[in-house]
């Protein structure tokens, strides 16, 4: 393995699944200084990963895996790490005449958790799992936690912002990919009302009507929607600023996390035996879970949906707001 000289790194998606690779980055690189490490991602989470000092070169995928192939296979890579594990990924490590070392996605022992509520996942967050694919180049997991890299032209001004939110304030996540991974509103409101604190409203375009909304319902309090105005990196420098995060299981939850900020978790359709959880492993009295035991119905999906399946979104509407927002009072003035 002395002789390494350039490494690949595959993991196409999500914001989340990009963050929580970084460590493996780092530990490659602190493995063999001097070899290049690439990573190929999809050409939508490239933004994530430009400042990574870890990284020599990005490349996108942008949908053709065969001409990923051809473009790949000119640089010669020494060895694969596939932390995706589907079967465009390992179609590509053939293509390139590569093994890739294992990553086991657990997706039986997830399907008989969602499917017949039977527990069979281990207790291993997924960024160790990702360090059995490393394990093939002798690459272990430093426990230094998460990384995440701002560009320097891609950070906020504070004056940007109202002066209410130039000292500390409580970054509230509103958005997430499925639905049934979001806080609803009538939750939110709740919440909030019991905060006395500025709030920053965090999520995409997506988000902003509902944002709107929030503030509408909240007109005392003090809230900037921050939701659709800011780069994914603008927002992740958000998140580093603020003093506590609220958030469901999204990918500024593991932004957050790589800032090791103190973290308040919403868990709705999905559970953190999952293994998705915050990853601080130096700081994990900063991360509190809420989540409604004991629903027959949850997990309902390792992912998500559009509109909860039973129709009544117990997991999320049965919140206990009272306790979220203690847990969040006291995280923001310890």
């Amino acid at each position: 393995m002395c002789g390494m000289n350039k490494i690949l790194v595959i993991r196409f998606s999500s914001i989340g699944d990009i963050v929580l690779t970084t460590p493996v980055l780092r530990c490659i690189h602190h493995a063999y200084p001097s070899a290049e490490i690439h990573y190929l991602t999809k050409k939508a989470f490239v933004p994530l990963l430009k400042a990574n000092p870890y990284i020599s070169k990005i490349h996108a995928f942008e949908g053709d895996l065969m001409q990923s192939i051809v473009d790949l296979r000119k640089i010669g890579f020494d060895a694969v790490v596939d932390l995706h594990r589907s079967m465009r990924s390992r179609l590509l490590c053939l293509g390139l005449g590569k093994t890739a070392g294992g990553f086991n996605k657990l997706n039986v022992r997830k399907w008989l958790l969602v499917h017949t509520k039977m527990a069979f996942l281990p207790d291993i967050h997924i960024v160790d799992r990702y360090f059995n694919a490393a394990k093939a180049i002798k690459v272990q997991n430093d426990h230094q936690g998460l990384d995440y890299f701002l560009p320097q032209d891609e950070k906020i001004n504070l004056s940007e912002l109202p002066e209410a939110f130039h000292q500390k304030f409580i970054a509230v996540v509103i958005g997430a990919k499925h639905t049934t991974k979001q806080i609803p509103e009538a939750v939110l409101v709740k919440i909030i009302k019991k905060l006395s604190y500025p709030i920053v409203l965090m999520g995409g375009p997506e988000d902003r009507a509902k944002a709107e909304g929030l503030c509408n319902s909240l007109s005392n309090s003090v809230i900037f929607n921050a939701c659709g105005g800011f780069s994914i990196n603008q927002s992740a420098d958000l998140i580093r600023r603020s003093s506590v995060v609220l958030t469901a299981d999204t990918g500024l939850m593991h932004i957050a996390a790589a800032f090791q900020k103190k973290i308040v978790s919403v868990w709705g359709n999905t559970v953190p035996q999952f293994g998705m959880t915050p990853y601080m492993p130096q700081n994990e009295l900063n991360s509190v879970f809420a989540e409604v035991r004991d629903l027959k119905c949850r997990p309902c999906s390792k992912i998500g949906f559009k509109q909860c399946p039973k129709g009544h979104f117990n997991c999320m509407m049965q919140q206990d707001a009272d306790q979220i927002a203690k847990d969040v009072s006291r995280l923001f003035n310890s």
